[in-house]
């Protein structure tokens, strides 16, 4: 594949080579109130976030209110054990007239806002309130309906593609690009367990991703804490999406999984540091360092020499700082002789140097 035209959303151009674009993701963690979900928005403005995520679901749209094994979730170390898949999404839905109320303090707080839609009817809901990107979950990444849907609005898309194998994730790029083959994506790497831990991430597929599908990867992170964001950031990530909440002892259906205020504030900190760190090719001193130049070695008197004298191990050293002849040139002084007196602690130069006397044949 060719790599296409790089994302651009609310006039923020997103890629490898910028500053990693940082979304806050909300969920459920508004806890059905409206007024929590603005503290989310505040609190993620406030935290360094560029963006905040929501979901665009019901229950009814999502799955069945039925009681057989099929509905409920059984995964005895997972956060949601026990309950319907209903229940579960009755619980963490955002509901549709929240959205404007939210959208609108992002815009007030200087986020875009933007979506996870899970049906068609929640593209046509999210295209009414103008929202400048799409974001596919990675369960939902098989919805190849939902995924041309999506695409024909022409906006941006974010892919995330967690549990999906490399044939899975083709066939959704695909589908995208034969409705609209300029459409900017990008895909997320993310592993699809709540939470994640460390040694399921595979943050080295991100390389491949982006060498495969030839455009740029970011990351959708389920870990406890900030470590994982920052060595996605190391690898080449674009996009860090990461679960905010007010407060993980309060609960909600995404709270063990999700980062405290004060602590994405240090994530943020923390992967626009490790970006600022890969800078680019580069050799010699920097800016930083020019001024320390003089601390290396060089070559310095380090006895009085009388002139005519010969240099030897005892009177001249390698030592700091470097304002005297290269190191290179100490084994060449030694045996020549002084051009003239030379006081302890000067720096060598050539003209402190006797010439070699020429021979004549």
């Amino acid at each position: 594949m060719n790599r296409r035209k790089p994302m651009v959303i609310n006039g923020m151009t997103i890629g490898q080579g910028r500053r990693p674009w940082v979304v806050a993701e909300m969920s459920g963690n508004h806890q059905q109130s409206l007024q929590r979900a603005l503290a989310i928005v505040d609190a993620a403005a406030d935290a360094g976030a560029d963006a905040l995520k929501i979901q665009t679901y019901t229950a009814d749209s999502i799955t069945l209110d039925c009681d057989r094994p099929e509905f409920m979730i059984d995964d005895p170390d997972g956060p949601w054990h026990g309950r319907s898949l209903y229940e579960l999404y009755e619980e963490a839905g955002t509901p549709r007239d929240w959205h404007p109320a939210i959208f609108q303090r992002c815009r007030e707080r200087g986020l875009v806002a933007f979506s996870s839609p899970f049906d068609v009817a929640a593209v046509d809901f999210l295209e009414s309130l103008a929202v400048p990107c799409y974001k596919i979950a990675s369960f939902e990444i098989v919805d190849i309906p939902l995924i041309r849907r999506v695409a024909r609005t022409g906006k941006p898309v974010i892919l995330s593609t967690g549990m999906a194998t490399l044939e899975e994730i083709t066939e959704a790029v695909t589908a995208l690009r034969s409705v609209n083959s300029d459409l900017p994506v990008v895909l997320l790497k993310c592993t699809s367990a709540y939470p994640a831990p460390a040694d399921a991430m595979n943050l080295n597929t991100i390389r491949h991703l982006r060498e495969t599908f030839d455009v740029d990867v970011g990351l959708s992170d389920h870990t406890l804490g900030i470590a994982v964001p920052v060595a996605a950031v190391a690898l080449g990530a674009c996009v860090i999406e990461k679960h905010l909440t007010l407060s993980r002892a309060e609960g909600g259906p995404d709270a063990t999984f999700s980062l405290e205020p004060p602590e994405f504030r240090r994530m943020v900190d923390a992967v626009q540091c490790a970006w600022q760190a890969l800078g680019g090719l580069h050799y010699g001193a920097g800016e930083a360092e020019r001024a320390n130049k003089r601390f290396r070695k060089s070559v310095f008197a380090v006895q009085d020499i009388a002139a005519g004298e010969r240099f030897t191990v005892e009177n001249l050293r390698v030592i700091r700082p470097g304002n005297g002849l290269h190191p290179r040139h100490y084994e060449d002084l030694l045996g020549k002789t002084a051009s003239c007196s030379i006081a302890r602690g000067t720096p060598m130069t050539w003209d402190l140097v006797n010439p070699e006397p020429v021979t004549a044949y």
